[in-house]
């Protein structure tokens, strides 16, 4: 007996069509519906941004709060079936929802199921945006692309060092937060513990200065100037450490560009002339010698 609820070839061959076209929509930004459909959710997502905005506001009406609410449940669902889409026409459906962007994805449709349940924790999709980088993506700026991998090398390059020099800047907060609690500490002042004194250093050496704690004495606000001094070159050091490598990296990109080498842009390993693939990461390598030198 023929089974009644078992697909026929043909409704397969129909069902990997469909597949196949909505992923060349959803996730192929090259082609022209593909664009058409990022830039429609792109416009989605700022719509549902503002109205976040919005209802912060306080004294909204009645009326104004149902109809953004009914809102929200429309352009929520909307994601909710993107996102589900994205799931059903992925090759490797679990390699997408592990991914950097299928996190985003999904931590930004969760605060639709908190919508009957909470006042405050649906603010939380403000992480929608984002998903607003995909403007990189779709509109191929490389240029910022480029940029930004060069950032992320310098920062990821300078961690150690930073880190470093953070642990130090910890260990000065803690011993001037204890003297200062030695010198200023009382009830009547605001430096009533060491962790509050420690709070205050923190906050002088950052140069916020909030002043809900100020020092009496003399001799404390002797200290206070001198780690408010120290607040300058504190501030200034990452950012040199950080400059350096920039400069250390463009270098060696003028480097690599004079002897016809291959760097890779992800992990700067430099590559024979002639590779296609970094012998380090094994990601795929740019034409140095198409990227004119800059002479500046």
């Amino acid at each position: 007996m023929k089974n009644l609820f078992q697909p026929t070839p043909e409704q397969i061959s129909k069902r990997k069509t469909l597949r196949e076209k909505l992923y060349t929509i959803i996730f192929e930004t090259n082609t022209p519906q593909g664009k058409r459909f990022d830039l429609f959710l792109l416009a989605f997502i700022v719509f549902s941004i503002l109205i976040l905005f919005i209802e912060s506001l306080p004294n909204l009406g009645p009326t104004v709060k149902l109809v953004f609410y009914i809102f929200e449940w429309i352009l929520s669902s909307i994601f909710v079936i993107e996102y589900l889409l994205r799931i059903w026409v992925s090759p490797k459906p679990r390699d997408y929802i592990l991914s950097a962007w299928g996190i985003i994805d999904l931590v930004a449709i969760l605060p639709i199921f908190f919508l009957p349940f909470a006042d405050t924790v649906h603010f939380f999709r403000i992480i929608r945006i984002v998903r607003l980088i995909r403007l990189f993506y779709i509109f191929k700026v490389n240029r910022f692309t480029k940029e930004a991998y060069s950032l992320y090398n310098s920062l990821k390059a300078s961690i150690y060092k930073i880190a470093v020099f953070m642990f130090f800047v910890v260990i000065l907060a803690v011993i001037m937060g204890g003297l200062m609690f030695v010198v200023e500490g009382g009830d009547d002042t605001g430096f009533r513990s060491v962790p509050q004194s420690i709070y205050w250093a923190i906050v002088t050496i950052t140069t916020v200065g909030f002043g809900d704690i100020t020092p009496v004495t003399d001799f404390g606000k002797f200290l206070a100037s001198i780690m408010m001094l120290l607040g300058y070159a504190i501030i200034a050091v990452p950012t040199g450490i950080v400059t350096s490598e920039l400069v250390r990296q463009r270098d060696v990109e003028r480097e690599a560009r004079r002897e016809r080498l291959r760097i890779c842009m992800a992990c700067e390993t430099i590559n024979p002339k002639g590779s296609n693939f970094c012998s380090n990461c094994g990601k795929t390598l740019t034409e140095n010698k198409s990227q004119p030198e800059n002479k500046s």
